[in-house]
């Protein structure tokens, strides 16, 4: 698997556990973390849906 495959895997699961508890416990991680809708948590959410992009292609890879 390269890198980039792994990083994007990486991010897609840290938004999915964030989606996640959003949704049973209405509980945003990410803003609790780096605060509500800060620079940095504005990054890691635009890399999250970078990485759920990258991960269609994932869906299509011949292996």
């Amino acid at each position: 698997m390269k890198v980039i495959d792994t990083i994007a895997l990486i991010l897609i699961i840290i938004g999915a556990i964030n989606w996640g508890l959003v949704g049973i416990f209405n509980f945003n991680l990410v803003d609790t973390i780096f605060g509500v809708m800060s620079w940095f948590s504005r990054v890691i959410y635009i890399l999250v849906g970078i990485s759920g992009l990258w991960g269609i292609k994932l869906l299509f890879d011949n292996k």
